[in-house]
């Protein structure tokens, strides 16, 4: 009681006054923090204070009103209906609110000295005469400059968040629109709350829809209308769809809008007349999908009609000249791949994993080098490209480096106007491509290029929209080997043998030294049993160090998703060093992370692997090394990245890994496809693991009904139309 007593009450409420100590918790995206503060009107002793707040730091000074609770877990706390932080007053809270990082070029040392020159006009000084700080040892023009920039961002994602915080939109949130806007950044949300959805990463249409519903906009504008095609559409996109039939979307709009269909429709006809949505007989597509698709037919039929710019290759005296030179005897089906690979400008090669695609890529590049001829190597990861490096011994990259991007012009150096130098293009990996990336890859072809796709239709579709590979396969518009004998003796042959078995819908094999099954029931023994392989009876019996060893997993969410894993697999290999904290992620030095989407500014792309390197925590930023290319992130980009000892089968395509531990459980139920653990499975080069339930493995090898994507390659490479494409 004696606390409560100090405090002045006004309407049943209480006004807490005081200066914020330590934030022991705070959850970016809400807001919700928990803090140590220290009472303005009694000295010694803090109280505890939880609520949301747009923007606390450590040294401001807080207002808060509330009333105190008992917590049964934490004790007496102040549990505050609002939270209000001004930057602090004293010469003590302007040195702990500059030691506390939170300014980029200030860490305690800085601080001291720079209170100690100008005392309680500190703040005033960094703002309005920032120059003087020259003045203060150790602190040179760069430094100067930083902390300039650091304190006007600061105000300015104070201002963001500070307005946004009433919409529901949390600090990691609006930090991210900070970043996207800048100092517009409230009046481009007032105007247009919508464009958060396309232009600010991880901000969806219901936020969104949110703000504007408390910014006045009518549930009926035309403007919403018009947004929510557009997001029912992006959504679709996300879920690997080119286009949705116009009755579907109309129906489906209707749903989660509440407007009736006859403004819906009037909205699709605006969109269209806009260009921002094509309509296609009934079918309606993002204009971005529409192009893209309509170019990757033409452009692929304009390469197949090119004559050869070369003297054309005897198929025979090849095939016998590579075989001598390799010194092997090839398969009929090799023998056929090859040839249509010397013979055609553009073809394909499919088949699972030991069926001889490398051996044919091998043989292929002897047989066009021989000849002088200008040969590319590609894959969609760096992952991918490597493998193809190692293998061939020669230089092989990814599809955007190949297309060289230029942050400057937030495009690529390579297009139709600019087009790649090369005689032959061979793409490893092609089922990863998706729709828009083959845009991209052969718009910057010429016409006289020799264009080979390898890759495995069996295994997930490309992450992104579309399903290109199986596309050109079906439509029978490209010429096609498909490999489907097992040649791989490079291991005990049990990985290539289930694979096979799982795509054949048969039950996998045991018995083996590179394939084990431990049957486990509870999530719990599944959870410790992942953690023990990884940790201690692979490294052990296999001598595989843990850095080498990926867990994978259907999902993200529940005890058995890529999140929870990762966290458990972190305490248990990394768990303490130097970090950073974004919201409930902590990354630490040596942590393996993820590059969760394309970054052409530093040149990083959805489903990069690497190590942090260093922490910087008076900086607060840290470096990933991606296969030697070091790569620094800022506090504010750190949304970008995701702890990966665990990743889902998605995210590890077009990877290998020396080992793969693997969770299958019939909580994953809605996501047990054969396509799935196929794909897990051939992840590993030297050993697999699976842990889970037979009956979970047994459910996903028999469901073989791949989920058919909305897309129409096929039918546009088998009746191309003059005018249907637009570059």
């Amino acid at each position: 009681m004696g606390q409560k007593s100090q405090k002045e009450t006004i309407g049943g409420e209480v006004v807490l006054n005081g200066s914020v100590e330590q934030i022991s918790f705070r959850n970016e995206e809400s807001g919700y923090v928990v803090c140590s503060v220290q009472p303005s009107d009694r000295a010694g002793g803090t109280v505890t204070v939880v609520g949301n707040c747009a923007a606390i730091w450590v040294g401001e000074e807080l207002t808060a009103t509330g009333n105190w609770v008992n917590d049964s877990r934490f004790g007496l706390q102040f549990k505050a209906d609002t939270m209000v932080c001004v930057a602090p007053t004293s010469v003590e809270g302007v040195r702990r609110f500059l030691s506390g990082g939170l300014i980029r070029g200030i860490g305690k040392v800085n601080a001291d000295k720079i209170v100690a020159k100008f005392g309680s006009d500190t703040l005033h000084v960094i703002e309005h005469a920032p120059l003087r700080l020259l003045e203060v040892e150790g602190v040179g023009r760069k430094r100067c400059g930083m902390i300039r920039d650091s304190w006007r961002r600061l105000k300015g994602v104070r201002d963001v968040m500070i307005f946004l915080q009433s919409h529901g939109v949390g600090m990691g949130q609006a930090t991210r629109i900070y970043r996207a806007y800048g100092d517009q950044a409230i009046a481009i949300v007032k105007n247009n709350p919508y464009r958060l959805c396309r232009d600010v990463f991880g901000f969806g249409f219901i936020t969104a829809d949110a703000i504007a519903m408390k910014l006045g906009i009518a549930k009926d504008a035309p403007e919403r209308a018009r947004e929510g095609l557009l997001h029912h559409l992006q959504a679709m996109q996300d879920e690997g769809h080119c286009f949705c039939e116009e009755s579907a979307l109309l129906l489906s709009a209707q749903g989660f809008l509440d407007i009736s269909v006859e403004k819906l429709a009037e909205a699709l006809s605006a969109l269209v007349e806009q260009r921002r949505l094509v309509r296609d007989g009934q079918r309606i597509y993002l204009r971005e999908l529409y192009d893209a698709e309509c170019n990757v037919a033409r452009r692929l039929l304009a390469i197949a009609a090119c004559p050869l710019p070369f003297r054309g290759i005897d198929a025979d005296r090849a095939l016998a000249w590579a075989e001598a030179k390799m010194r092997l005897v090839l398969a009929g089906a090799q023998r056929r791949a090859i040839a249509a690979g010397v013979g055609n400008k553009a073809s394909v090669i499919t088949g699972g994993p030991g069926v001889g695609k490398t051996t044919i890529i091998r043989a292929l590049v002897e047989i066009f080098g021989v000849r002088r001829l200008n040969i590319l190597l590609s894959a969609p990861t760096g992952r991918a490209a490597k493998r193809m490096a190692e293998a061939t011994g020669r230089e092989a990259v990814t599809i955007h480096r190949l297309l060289k991007y230029l942050p400057q012009k937030r495009a690529f150096t390579h297009d139709e106007n600019n087009p790649i130098d090369a005689d032959v293009l061979i793409v490893d990996e092609s089922s990863m491509i998706d729709i828009v990336l083959m845009d991209q890859l052969l718009r910057a072809l010429p016409d006289k290029i020799t264009l080979i796709l390898v890759g495995d239709t069996d295994q997930l579709p490309s992450v992104g929209p579309g399903n290109v590979l199986r596309d050109i396969i079906s439509s029978g518009a490209i010429p096609c080997t498909r490999l489907d004998t097992i040649f791989r003796q490079d291991t005990r042959g049990m990985i290539v043998r289930n694979a096979h078995h799982i795509n054949n819908g048969e039950e996998m094999e045991g018995g083996g030294s590179d394939f084990f099954f431990i049957e486990t029931q509870e999530p719990d023994r599944i959870v410790s049993r992942v953690c023990d392989l990884v940790t201690s009876r692979i490294p052990s019996k296999f001598h595989i160090p843990p850095q080498d060893i990926q867990v994978l997993t259907p999902m993200r969410r529940n005890q058995l998703g890529a999140d929870n894993l990762n966290v458990v697999l972190q305490n248990a290999i990394n768990p303490v060093g130097p970090s950073l904290r974004r919201g409930l992620t902590v990354f630490r030095r040596g942590d393996r992370v993820m590059q969760m989407r394309n970054n052409y500014d530093k040149e990083v792309f959805n489903g990069d692997v690497g190590f942090v390197r260093d922490i910087d925590a008076e900086e607060e930023t840290l470096r990933v090394d991606f296969d030697g290319k070091s790569v620094e992130y800022g506090r504010g980009e750190l949304d970008e990245l995701v702890l990966a000892y665990a990743s889902t089968v998605h995210k590890s395509q077009g990877s290998e890994y020396p080992a793969v531990v693997m969770v299958i459980a019939t909580q994953h139920f809605k996501l047990l496809q054969r396509n799935l653990l196929y794909t897990a499975v051939t992840r590993g080069r030297k050993l697999v693991c699976i842990v889970g339930t037979h009956k979970a493995a047994a459910i996903a090898t028999r469901n073989n009904e791949v989920r058919s994507r909305q897309t129409a390659l096929a039918e546009r490479l088998s009746t191309p139309s003059e005018g249907a494409a637009t570059i």
